[in-house]
């Protein structure tokens, strides 16, 4: 057999193994793993890893987010697709504000990516606009080791700590964009969270509190004394929980407004600080 001929029939076993374990995306799964894996050993605890339910980013060790391959490591939040909402929010309004510092070569226009995981969001902001001063910041010490490895690259900084206590000083009421992905999942809906989710990444990237919005509130208490006048703060949420993110930020004196994506699937609420 030649070596096509082995790749093809590897190709179509292996396909047909994780779309019986439910795989949608069946033979593009099997391709990457062919690919990743070095030798039968590998490849066959990969495809068992994966069909007992195992991200496949994880075991890959990296997913595509905004066309970047971003590395991860095993128990990291995996990047949905959703979230390119937040990223294509925070470029519309660096690229759209006349005022942005960086473009006249003076002081840069800060960014952060709060509760940032494996760092994303920021990676991919600082990817489409060149000049930021990009920090992010998470609480898991594993997630912020991934962030450094992926924002590191774009000349970024990564912090760890508690939303706002980890970010440094010298920032506090500089910041034009204040990029959001905190867990928003209501704690009573992990269960019924596919078990890729609630099994392999932290409970504290996912659990949002009883009503999924505890770290929404947290973040508004304080973003506006971190946030430069005219600032914006963007929040992803969900469709059915963006009314009441809303009006977290409406409460907390934001000019607010709801972005929705039908092809992303994606929501996210802006709040603009007051000028």
């Amino acid at each position: 057999m030649s070596a096509t001929e082995f790749h093809v029939e590897s190709l179509l076993g292996i396909a047909e193994r994780l779309r019986s374990a439910g795989c949608v995306f069946a033979e593009e799964e099997a391709q990457l793993l062919l690919t990743a894996m070095s030798g039968p050993a590998q490849i066959a605890a990969a495809v068992e890893k994966r069909v007992a339910g195992y991200p496949l980013e994880h075991i890959l060790g990296w997913a595509e987010f905004c066309g970047l391959r971003i590395e991860l490591a095993a128990g990291v939040f995996v990047p949905r697709r959703r979230t390119g909402l937040l990223v294509n929010e925070a470029v519309a309004l660096l690229s759209a504000d006349p005022t942005r510092e960086c473009r006249d070569g003076s002081e840069p226009a800060v960014v952060v990516d709060l509760c940032c995981g494996s760092g994303a969001v920021g990676a991919a902001i600082a990817s489409r606009i060149a000049g930021l001063e990009l920090h992010a910041a998470d609480i898991d010490p594993v997630a912020v080791d991934c962030a450094r490895r992926n924002i590191g690259r774009m000349g970024g900084q990564v912090h760890r700590g508690d939303l706002f206590e980890a970010l440094p000083p010298a920032i506090k009421g500089r910041i034009r964009v204040l990029a959001v992905n905190a867990p928003y999942v209501p704690t009573g809906a992990i269960d019924s969270m596919p078990h890729e989710a609630r099994d392999h990444e932290p409970l504290w990237s996912l659990d949002g509190g009883p009503d999924g919005l505890d770290f929404h509130r947290r973040v508004a208490a304080e973003a506006n004394e971190w946030l430069r006048p005219g600032g914006n703060l963007i929040i992803e949420t969900s469709e059915r929980q963006a009314a009441r993110t809303s009006s977290i930020l409406a409460r907390a004196g934001f000019a607010v407004r709801t972005v929705r994506s039908e092809e992303l699937d994606g929501t996210v609420v802006v709040g603009r600080a007051r000028p």
